[in-house]
């Protein structure tokens, strides 16, 4: 691999996390637990692993982001942040799921990330994910702690192929369970 810098990133969890590679160095990996905040603590924390790392926005080569699955809100911080990185500096994004970041550190192994009411998300190799109570999932490779997750994102990123790649985009693996709305809608006056 060349010296390609690749700046990786995830908010799909309770964290904020980032990590910065230079070719297959890790130069910085940091992650804040946090249940909420990300939208304001992103930003912040990436200018700090770019400053601990010696790299200015401008020499980046290339974006890593976590797509989920994961919590809503915070896998379309992350993802809206880099499609507008990488449309300001003109360098690709690459969405990295937490299955595809698990696979990297556990190839042989099903990938599986938590879900709400003791499930998970089980993805197995070459398989399709699927919502299994957590007694039944087996004994799946989980992800890693925040700052092993955004280096694999990183990694991931770093090796992908580039050409023809779609911008980033959130992998839900079912829809939001928001309620709708309880007061009726507004009424819209007719100008004519």
């Amino acid at each position: 691999m060349s010296d390609l810098l690749t700046l990786g990133f995830d908010t799909s969890a309770a964290h904020c996390a980032a990590a910065l590679l230079r070719g297959d160095t890790l130069l910085v990996a940091r992650a804040e637990e946090m249940t909420r905040g990300q939208a304001e603590r992103l930003f912040p924390l990436l200018e700090e692993v770019l400053a601990e790392g010696g790299v200015t926005w401008a020499e980046l080569d290339r974006i890593g982001v976590g797509v989920g699955p994961g919590n809503f809100t915070g896998i379309r911080i992350s993802v809206s942040a880099a499609r507008g990185l990488a449309l300001s500096l003109a360098i690709p994004a690459v969405g990295v799921s937490t299955f595809e970041a698990i696979a990297l550190l556990a190839p042989w192994r099903s990938a599986a990330v938590p879900a709400p009411r003791d499930h998970l998300y089980v993805f197995a190799p070459g398989g399709t994910p699927e919502l299994l109570p957590a007694a039944e999932a087996g004994d799946p490779a989980l992800p890693p702690a925040g700052p092993a997750l955004a280096e694999a994102i990183a990694r991931v990123a770093a090796q992908a192929a580039t050409e023809g790649l779609a911008a980033p985009a959130p992998l839900y693996l079912k829809p939001a369970d928001a309620a709708p709305p309880r007061d009726p809608a507004p009424r819209i006056l007719d100008d004519a």
